[in-house]
């Protein structure tokens, strides 16, 4: 057809403003975050500071002691948590405020909440005067019982109990004592020598009760700032600790009684093990960054050089999404709050150029996905590899370069071709950021620099993150955003509310490690992987990914990643492959989870902004995001894909699988130098998947049908083609 089925936007009809990108970098404020104000507002401030200050001074100065460090590290969570974010909707016009009644109830429940903190005192003094132990009914009455009553209690509380925004619930007042008292605990008998009695009959009947009240109050938190699918799943391996007698095959095992479980599964077998060593340590850590990175404004910057770079190619604000939320993803944690940074912007715009709706959010939802798997912080899930493989950190992320790149020209080649099919165009000059202003501010990307930089001399990720988070206040001085002590505080308040989540989604994970690790059903699982093999390599790599799927659907990356590498991971290395690539198999899928349906949070997310349906939404994103289900089977047939044998080995499978990559985005947008038609897009689907394999004799084969391809195209448009349908 021609040019006239392109969408028209007139001078005229538009009002032509440049884009300039503010408040990119402020944070998503969740409906159920309170927003205090006055002293409230002071007191959950300084908490906060207090908060992030804590890991800088602990991580860089004065180290704890491991557990007790991490028990720190949750407890804080948790009661800035409880602070935050409230259990229930709030009060406004249409909802009173609950009865009074239910205030009184909830504030006597500090009773026994407080007497189970004052026995914790008194538990450390008699420890310190030299008691052995203490006494089991005292852990029980004067202890246990109340904790349990206190935090149960609470929880059921908080769930009815409604008040205004800027208050507190004095239900979870209840639950951040309950939570200090379960940790004072946790602290008094691990700093003493019946530490090692933990997960036998002689453990203190008290470790179990302050577990139990602990495991609650996690589990509880989590509901509230991730959602209900990380809870459930965690409440099904709870359930399995118990019901394994009674189960039949493989699944079935002697099961655990509840004190020796919970006496171990807030040790490090469990919540204080590799998710809580993670979250405490490098999350935290580069969540600070981030926050500095944020005050400083550098997302706004980051998204306003991506406009200037591609907002003038055809398709412009589709190519803008996919690089602000490459650079976004480096410094954010969720794909989905990626969406919610970058797609609140390049959305509409995507709209304005003639993407329709549904495709504007998908397009937003796969890019912000690839946030995850960006070096070098891969939405913190690097990390995660890092402890559990013991891998290091810089081989990770090199690793991952590869992938990354494919990924994210997959997507780039998606929107050209869509872009090219349909005629449309890119934003005018006078849209866009002046390019020439954003060069002289190119120091902003100074602290990113610096991070790679310091990694890759060889420091640690502890001292080149503190760098880089430095260098991110030291850079703003030469910006319009200069951060001085107010914007350093601000900056640390931030990085200790942004933390709430990803600390208690960590934490909950780690209650799944614990099961998997006491129950030994990962072994199990692994066993079962091993049968698959045994008919069919392909069909076990098959089945690990749709496990890996379906354990991310509905969560955070991180805990996605979490809880898929302690279930399919370990099957995957059973049957021969190795760790590096068990483990970004397993990493890459429960990325995607995130863009596959039915359970899709950053299509939901972008289905929000752009407005259409959310299970079509993410029905395109799963087609947009195609590639990220076919590279990790590349993983498997060519190591090289992840730095894994000689560069020439490593140059050929990375070009040959760009090129695949290509002719893949080609396939599925019937466009490829033109409009291509049903068996064009069979042949080059079958050149695709030759170069995808990454065998020699697939690659000539598929190059060949690339070029056969190529040549009938242009020979059939004579070097040129117009759009074929209409935006």
């Amino acid at each position: 057809m021609s040019q006239d089925h392109a969408p028209r936007h007139d001078a005229a009809d538009e009002d032509i403003r440049p884009v300039n990108a503010e408040g990119v970098d402020d944070e998503a404020v969740e409906s159920n975050r309170r927003l205090y104000s006055g002293w409230q507002w002071l007191l959950f401030g300084a908490l906060a500071i207090a908060y992030s200050s804590f890991h800088l001074v602990s991580l860089n100065l004065y180290p704890m002691e491991t557990w007790s460090f991490r028990i720190v590290h949750i407890c804080g969570a948790l009661i800035l948590g409880y602070g935050f974010y409230a259990g229930t909707r709030f009060a406004d016009d249409r909802h009173k405020p609950s009865p009074a009644w239910l205030a009184w109830l909830s504030y006597a429940l500090l009773i026994p909440a407080g007497y189970a903190l004052v026995q914790v005192f008194l538990m450390q003094q008699a420890m310190s005067d030299g008691a052995m132990r203490i006494e089991p009914y005292i852990e029980a009455f004067h202890f246990g019982y109340p904790l349990m009553l206190a935090t149960t209690a609470a929880i059921l509380l908080s769930w009815s109990y409604r008040q205004y925004r800027h208050r507190l619930s004095p239900a979870d007042l209840v639950l951040m004592v309950c939570a200090v008292a379960s940790a004072g605990y946790l602290l008094v008998m691990f700093n003493s020598p019946l530490r090692a009695s933990t997960g036998t009959p002689f453990a203190p009947m008290g470790i179990s009760y302050a577990a139990i009240a602990g495991a609650a109050l996690i589990l509880e938190l989590t509901r509230r700032v991730a959602g209900l699918a990380l809870v459930i799943i965690s409440a099904i391996f709870l359930g399995y600790v118990f019901a394994g007698p009674y189960l039949p095959g493989f699944l079935g095992y002697p099961g655990l009684s509840v004190g020796r479980f919970f006496s171990q599964v807030y040790t490090d077998a469990g919540v204080l093990g590799p998710t809580t060593a993670v979250s405490s340590t490098y999350i935290i850590l580069f969540i600070i960054f981030a926050a500095f990175l944020q005050a400083s404004k550098v997302g706004d910057y980051f998204v306003n050089f991506a406009f200037a770079a591609a907002g003038r190619a055809r398709g412009g604000p589709a190519k803008v999404s996919i690089f602000a939320s490459g650079l976004m993803g480096m410094i954010n944690g969720t794909s989905a709050g990626n969406v919610v940074s970058t797609g609140s912007l390049t959305i509409p715009l995507m709209k304005k150029v003639g993407y329709p709706a549904r495709s504007a959010g998908a397009i937003e939802a796969a890019a912000s996905t690839g946030g995850q798997i960006m070096p070098p912080i891969m939405g913190a899930g690097a990390f995660i590899m890092a402890e559990v493989t013991g891998i290091p950190y810089t081989e990770i992320a090199v690793a991952a370069l590869i992938p990354a790149i494919l990924y994210f020209l997959s997507i780039y080649c998606m929107v050209d071709f869509e872009a090219a099919r349909k005629g449309m165009r890119g934003m005018r000059k006078e849209e866009i950021p002046l390019f020439s202003k954003l060069v002289k501010q190119v120091y902003l990307f100074a602290p990113i620099i610096i991070l790679i930089a310091a990694l890759f001399m060889g420091y640690s990720v502890i001292r080149a993150g503190t760098l880089a988070t430095a260098s991110a206040a030291v850079v703003s001085w030469f910006s319009p955003h200069k951060m001085g002590i107010p914007a350093i505080l601000r900056a640390l308040q931030l990085a200790g509310t942004m933390a709430i989540q990803i600390i208690a989604v960590c934490a909950c994970a780690g209650l799944i490690v614990g099961v998997i690790a006491l129950t030994g059903v990962g072994a199990r699982f692994s066993s079962l992987l091993l049968g698959l093999a045994g008919v069919s390599q392909l069909l076990a790599l098959f089945f690990a990914m749709c496990i890996s799927i379906l354990l991310g659907m509905g969560m955070p990356t991180t805990a996605a990643y979490a809880v898929a590498a302690s279930v399919v991971a370990p099957g995957l290395i059973e049957i021969g492959i190795q760790p590096l690539v068990a483990h970004f198999f397993v990493f890459y899928f429960a990325v995607v989870s995130a863009i596959t349906p039915p359970v899709a949070l950053a299509s939901y997310a972008a289905a929000g902004i752009s407005g259409d349906n959310a299970m079509k939404t993410s029905v395109a994103s799963f087609k947009i995001g195609l590639a990220a289900f076919i590279v990790p089977f590349m993983f498997f047939y060519s190591p090289a894909m992840l730095m894994e044998g000689s560069w020439l080995q490593i140059l050929r499978v990375g070009v040959t699988a760009t090129l695949g990559i290509v002719l893949l985005a080609a396939t599925v947008q019937a466009w490829f130098f033109g409009p291509v038609k049903a068996w064009q897009r069979l042949v080059m689907l079958a050149g695709a998947l030759c170069m995808i394999y990454g065998g020699i004799y697939s690659d000539v084969a598929g190059l060949a049908i690339g070029a056969a391809l190529f040549l009938y195209q242009r020979g059939r448009n004579g070097g040129g083609a117009q759009p074929v349908t209409s935006g």
